[in-house]
């Protein structure tokens, strides 16, 4: 049993709440469990300079953890003068992930910004950002439509993400920071809707792994994803 005593291909309790920022163009609260994190959507009405004049648009990421976020005080990155590695890389996942969904000629040529600030964290940060994410990113499309800024939706799939790893020899799903701290094998699957991968990071943390056990961990993560598609859906309807 695991130590949340959850079944191997049981998910942490998930909830995602739209339209929790109130000057957002798109916002959602999403909750893996105690890993909960605010993504908001901000639109910007002109494209990157390196993309003007080609007639579509761009959709990036920033990532963030408040102080206490976490059981003893982080120091802000911004009073650091420079962002970690480790937040440059998550919120590159999640703007690519994002990105891999929409006609970006639809968009026209607009920027959105999606902001990750992670409230609390147990695991799974960056799988809940990318989840919570695509809901903001409807909402501000949404809105966008509703003002005749966009004539057609641009999102041509959902995309969402979740975790699994090999802990104790057996892959599991959707870690906490408890496993997640002691897993052999640590990976994390973004899908879309339509079941095509987007990403897949894996690595060998405690020991490596086999492709029969990446196989496992990815009929796992498939079973999570399923879940989530259906809950955003739920969330935007």
């Amino acid at each position: 049993m695991r130590p949340s005593k959850r079944e191997a291909n049981q998910m942490r309790i998930v909830t995602l709440e739209r339209g929790v920022a109130k000057f957002a163009e798109g916002s959602c609260l999403v909750k893996f469990g105690e890993t909960h994190v605010l993504c908001t959507a901000s639109l910007e009405d002109k494209p990157p300079a390196w993309l003007r004049g080609q007639g579509k648009g761009w959709i990036t990421a920033e990532y963030a953890m408040l102080p206490r976020a976490t059981t003893t005080r982080n120091r802000r990155e911004v009073t650091s003068g420079k962002q970690s590695g480790r937040s440059q890389e998550i919120q590159r996942l999640i703007g690519r992930s994002l990105r891999a969904v929409v006609d970006m000629a639809a968009l026209g040529e607009r920027q959105i910004t999606i902001d990750c600030d992670v409230l609390q964290a147990d695991g799974g940060t960056r799988t809940a950002a990318i989840t919570g994410s695509w809901v903001a990113l409807h909402e501000c499309l949404k809105w966008m439509r509703g003002r005749s800024i966009i004539r057609d939706m641009p999102l041509r799939d959902q995309v969402a993400a979740v975790s699994c790893g090999m802990v104790k020899g057996e892959a599991v799903l959707d870690l906490d920071y408890i496993e997640d701290s002691s897993a052999e094998t640590d990976a994390n699957f973004v899908i879309t809707g339509a079941g095509n991968l987007v990403e897949v990071q894996a690595s060998a943390e405690g020991a490596v792994f086999t492709e029969v056990q990446l196989t496992s961990m990815l009929g796992l993560a498939r079973g999570g994803i399923e879940t989530l598609i259906a809950l955003q859906k739920a969330t935007i309807a």
